[in-house]
């Protein structure tokens, strides 16, 4: 297997030069009177702390996702060669199967548990992009088998470290929207607020990584019209990095536990995030809420 450097690590001085600029983009945007949210102290360390442990928790899955793609390899359909369509390959596929892990971690609840801490925030600033999940399990699934593709593990790896990169810098205020075939094309920034979004025609919408044809192609797009509000649809309101880890498993085990049937603690693990038992949905409905 090839040495090789993850280039989202390589690129944590500019992830910092950045977020400096940002922060000063911003703070004089919001003087001449535009609506930013900004930064905020503890939310941001919340959000670079994060990240820190992430850099651990991924980076060893990451190992895993490696294992598992030599095997593939091995087992190969076809053979790419050392020339430029392996990288266009991979890219490609790399950024395909983020978008469904992408859909689907927001389509079932365990696995939106994995997810949530990174929507866990009320702001949207280039420290937002740091607040990686810790056990997002399901890329041991999805980018294993593109060692299938006879792409070797080393440049899946390095793919899936240019595409982290590439989510880093659309998750901005302080760009709004780059001209119409890009936007059309690329995931950006207004696309990516709208992911943020817990606006209720925001909710799950724009998955995808550097492109947002996928959304487009399989109707998960949603164009950004009336200001976002950041967050989830009931907030976190902690900086305890383990509360924002944790909480989405902890109210899990909770509805699990007090379901009624064993068919209900199924659907409050497997079922969407928004399920509810349908006595609960009647019950919410007569309260005039």
């Amino acid at each position: 297997m090839a040495e090789h450097l993850d280039p989202s690590l390589v690129a944590i001085p500019f992830y910092v030069v950045a977020m400096l600029w940002e922060g000063y983009a911003t703070r004089r945007r919001k003087a001449a009177g535009e609506r930013l949210v900004g930064y905020e102290r503890r939310d941001t360390l919340a959000s670079l702390g994060t990240g820190l442990v992430s850099v651990l928790t991924v980076g060893l899955q990451g190992l895993g996702i490696e294992r598992l793609a030599a095997w593939c390899f091995d087992h190969r359909v076809v053979t790419l060669g050392d020339g430029p369509l392996r990288w266009v390959v991979g890219m490609l596929a790399w950024d395909f199967q983020y978008y469904w892990l992408h859909r689907w971690e927001h389509g079932v609840r365990l696995l939106w548990a994995t997810h949530v801490s990174h929507h866990s925030s009320e702001h949207y600033n280039l420290s937002t992009a740091l607040r990686q999940p810790w056990a997002p399990f399901l890329g041991l699934v999805m980018f294993p088998p593109l060692g299938l593709l006879g792409l070797e593990p080393w440049v899946i790896m390095t793919c899936g470290g240019f595409n982290l990169i590439y989510q880093f810098w659309i998750h901005t205020e302080a760009v709004d929207r780059l001209p119409a075939p890009l936007e059309f094309v690329l995931n950006t920034p207004s696309h990516h607020r709208v992911h943020h979004g817990s606006n209720p025609q925001y909710l799950d919408r724009n998955h995808g990584g550097i492109l947002i044809v996928w959304d487009r192609l399989f109707g998960s797009f949603e164009p950004e019209v009336e200001p976002v509000r950041y967050g989830l649809v009931k907030n976190v309101q902690s900086f305890n990095l383990f509360t924002i880890f944790a909480h989405e498993f902890v109210a899990i085990a909770k509805d699990a536990w007090q379901a009624k049937s064993w068919g209900d603690r199924l659907r409050h693990v497997f079922a969407d995030p928004g399920w509810k038992p349908d006595a609960e949905r009647v019950g919410e409905a007569g309260s005039g809420e």
